[in-house]
């Protein structure tokens, strides 16, 4: 038998993994974990584990499985959830929308072209982004910041690009949450997973309107971390989304309001924003914040959250206090003349807290990094007595708070 030089057999080497590969391709994922294992094992090529060690045809077998369970899982769980997410159009009427652009660029050398009265009143759309079924009767769960257009008509258009009229049911004056709703019934819904169990390394998939241009676009990544404290927004407007979710699914304008699913095929947030600080860092709500807001519009019509009334930054423990503490939030005036730090009339104000005390708890559970005073205060309802423990001048007080209904008004 003539003899192959070394360089000749890596050549044939690397011609046959890549027929082994195209073959994998034409018999299917099982065929080509067969194929992989036969050409390595023929010519000694190493598959390594995940330390870098040389793994057993059992254990390459059992990761092989591992892989291709997870990938049915995926599949599975995109074609189940998929039909409930939607796309949301925001649209306005063009004069609207022409006269909020011409006041950009007011000056003595503009000459903005006037509109007929025709096309002055049709709609044209400004912006879009994604929602899902709650429920079958037509409620759908998206982002504010999605639908926070004064004076906007919103439209809904399925998976299977049927248009409905929707109209805003409440948005969350809190949070990043806002609910739709649209005529008749039998909608496919999704299921609400417990947000409390995610786990940072569990497998997330994203579904959403990318770009504003790709209905129901898929991506998969991991969970990066929980309990993040992220401030999100643009130019015009920022807010304070509590406890997030981060990961790394890709997530691109147009994708805010979608859902976030664990491989059990259950959505455990809502995508709502990302960094362009960074690549693959996506943020969401988790979705039990998200629960008692679809319940509430369910049987008030309205979301209904509890208020306090004070203004306060998060402070260090003080050495002098006469009780340990992790975190506290000190009550205190905003930056503009009359912003006072408790609200004339609300309930912190008749239970008596003051400016410069420092809340370290509600009804028991002491503030952390992860625990802030509005979180722990949004899981009363309007009319509840909770008790607030509070450091005055360094001395521990308690006070008991109803709490009131918020209104924007």
């Amino acid at each position: 038998m003539k003899e192959v030089n070394k360089e000749t057999k890596t050549s044939i080497i690397q011609t046959l993994v890549v027929i082994g590969v195209a073959i994998a391709a034409l018999v299917g994922s099982v065929g080509g974990a067969a194929a992989t294992l036969l050409f390595a094992g023929a010519f000694g090529l190493p598959i390594l584990g995940p330390a870098g060690g040389d793994l057993t045809e059992r254990e390459v077998e059992s990761r092989i499985v591992e892989l291709i369970e997870e990938e049915s899982a995926t599949i599975a769980v995109v074609e189940r959830i998929t039909p409930a997410v939607v796309s949301i159009v925001v649209k306005k009427e063009r004069g609207d929308v022409y006269q909020d652009s011409t006041a950009l660029f007011m000056n003595p050398f503009f000459y903005p072209t006037p509109l007929t009265e025709q096309s002055a009143a049709e709609l044209v759309e400004v912006s879009s982004g994604t929602g899902f079924f709650v429920t079958s009767d037509g409620y759908i769960l998206t982002n504010r910041h999605v639908i926070d257009e004064e004076g906007a008509t919103f439209i809904v258009v399925t998976n299977d690009g049927v248009e409905l009229p929707a109209e805003l049911v409440d948005s969350d004056p809190f949070q990043d949450i806002a609910l739709l709703r649209v005529e008749g019934g039998g909608y496919p819904t999704v299921t609400l997973g417990n947000s409390d169990g995610i786990r940072i390394g569990q497998t997330v998939i994203a579904i959403g309107n990318t770009l504003s241009e790709f209905r129901n676009t898929v991506t998969k990544g991991v969970v990066s971390g929980i309990n993040r404290r992220v401030t999100a927004g643009d130019a015009t407007e920022t807010e304070v989304i509590e406890a997030a979710i981060q990961t790394d699914a890709a997530i691109n304008p147009g994708n805010s309001g979608g859902p976030l699913i664990n491989l059990l095929g259950e959505v455990i947030g809502i995508n709502t924003a990302v960094s362009f600080e960074g690549e693959s860092i996506g943020f969401a709500i988790p979705i039990n914040e998200a629960k008692r807001a679809i319940e509430d519009v369910q049987a008030f019509g309205r979301i209904v959250r509890p208020w306090l009334g004070v203004r306060y930054v998060l402070v260090e423990p003080d050495a002098a206090a006469d009780i340990a503490y992790e975190v506290g939030a000190m009550i205190v005036s905003g930056s503009q003349p009359g912003e006072a730090g408790v609200f004339p009339g609300s309930p912190a104000d008749l239970a008596g807290l003051k400016e410069e005390d420092i809340v370290i708890a509600v009804g028991g559970i002491a503030l952390a990094e992860d625990r802030s005073l509005a979180e722990l205060v949004s899981v009363y309802h309007p009319g509840d007595v909770v008790i607030f423990s509070v450091l005055r001048a360094g001395a521990p007080m308690e006070f008991n708070v109803t709490l009131a209904e918020y209104d924007e008004e």
